[in-house]
């Protein structure tokens, strides 16, 4: 509906400018009419000047018999003109009668069939709170708007300390992309590339690459990134339902016929509800950055259900998982905290824990107690662990115990590779410590 009106209003102001033009008529040009008016101000300007006396009388004479022997072969051209020149004229003059006219239609239809083709006509105006509601389909509303601004400020003051901060790169990328509405731009495709190697698994890199892939039309290759990262979410990730819908469009889009998706894993699952058919293709709908407010609010909406089932330890580490998405360390630690009280959390997941604890600390600030206890725990798991090396090191060094914060330090700068970036500064550390 709301491109019909956008298609009439544009045809009615396109019909308005057009009106005077097509009414218009051109006056006939004559040529011999504009040579002769030449002559005659030729020979109006002669008449001035051999009035004021700057031209001799036979040398006026002169240039008079030759502006009216002009005149004459004017005339006789102006009779011999054949039928041909005629009809060339009168074919300009329907050129530019008639060009712009159809300029002014042209642009206005190219304009439009590229919406078609690359836009999203369907979209809904409606935001999707108010369309879940109407479909009958409870859903809590985003509790707060993605602060794409401070989340860029936030990345970019990390990579300003360490410019290899991976979970700093996916964050810029991720801003930039819904800074351009939704677009990857150059600069954010480059800041998840660089990401990528140090975090292969992390869902938000994989689905802004895939987008890339998608918009760059390599479909096949968007739909294969992200049917892997589908395989490998937990069955209720939160981002599942927005993945499936851009699935679905994508495939869709590029007349790609999908395989049937892999069937649910059997065995015991978390007690949490899975979003509904509606919920899914509603996401299909929304812009890149009310995708992120959808989730966080179905994130949210996980977080309240667990606080009523406080013994569900998959759901715990589910909704861990995703705060640590969404880049909220904080809450994600709590989740991992209390997936742990029900159950000692294995060595991959004391990694995620520890990580969450230390990207909440400000630059040159040292780990918390609790940030401490689960890198202990980590270093014990996995002796030769970086992340548990360098901040037990950190946080040693603080309390005084310089030999125990150089061990673990060098410790570490043997195992780094000899172009990590960060060996400049280890060096430096240990040498400040005495080592």
């Amino acid at each position: 509906m709301l491109e019909f009106l956008l298609a009439l209003l544009t045809t009615a102001t396109v019909a308005a400018l057009l009106w005077p033009l097509l009414r218009m008529r051109l006056p006939a040009r004559d040529r011999l009419s504009g040579e002769l008016a030449i002559y005659r101000d030729q020979l109006a300007e002669l008449e001035r000047e051999r009035d004021a006396g700057t031209l001799k009388p036979a040398e006026a004479a002169a240039a008079r018999t030759e502006i009216e022997r002009r005149m004459l072969a004017a005339g006789d051209a102006a009779t011999t003109t054949t039928k041909g020149s005629a009809k060339a004229a009168r074919a300009s003059d329907a050129v530019q009668k008639w060009l712009p006219p159809a300029l002014s239609l042209f642009v206005p239809l190219l304009a439009l069939g590229l919406y078609l083709q690359t836009g999203r006509p369907g979209l809904p105006a409606a935001p999707f709170a108010d369309r879940v509601a109407k479909g009958g389909t409870e859903h809590p509303a985003p509790s707060r708007q993605l602060d794409v601004a401070g989340l860029l400020a936030e990345a970019r003051a990390r990579l300003a300390q360490d410019p290899n901060d991976a979970e700093a790169l996916a964050a810029l990328g991720e801003g930039l992309t819904l800074e351009a509405g939704g677009t990857v731009t150059q600069p954010a495709l480059e800041a998840l590339q660089r990401a990528l190697p140090a975090r292969p698994d992390d869902a938000r890199i994989l689905y802004y690459l895939g987008l890339h892939e998608a918009q760059s039309g390599d479909s096949k290759a968007a739909i294969a990134r992200w049917r892997d990262l589908e395989a490998a979410s937990p069955p209720d990730a939160p981002w599942l339902p927005m993945l499936r819908a851009e699935i679905a469009r994508v495939a869709k889009a590029a007349g790609i016929e999908l395989p049937p998706a892999a069937p649910p894993p059997t065995g015991p699952q978390s007690a949490t509800p899975q979003p509904s058919r509606e919920q899914q293709e509603a996401m299909a709908q929304l812009t890149p950055e009310q995708r992120q407010q959808a989730i966080r609010s179905m994130v949210e909406g996980l977080a309240a259900r667990l606080a009523d089932a406080p013994q569900d330890r998959a759901g715990w580490l589910r909704l861990a998982n995703a705060w640590k998405v969404l880049g909220e360390n904080a809450n994600a630690a709590d989740a991992y905290g209390r997936a742990d009280t029900l159950a000692p959390v294995d060595a991959r997941i004391l990694a995620d824990w520890a990580e969450a604890h230390v990207r909440q600390l400000a630059p040159g600030a040292v780990p918390s107690p609790q940030a401490v206890a689960v890198l202990e725990r980590l270093e014990k798991a996995e002796p030769r662990n970086a992340l548990a090396l360098f901040y037990l090191g950190v946080a040693a060094e603080a309390a005084g115990n310089k030999p125990a914060a150089l061990q673990r330090w060098k410790t570490l700068l043997a195992l780094l590779p000899a172009d990590a970036p960060i060996r400049g500064m280890l060096e430096e550390r240990i040498k400040a410590a005495g080592g």
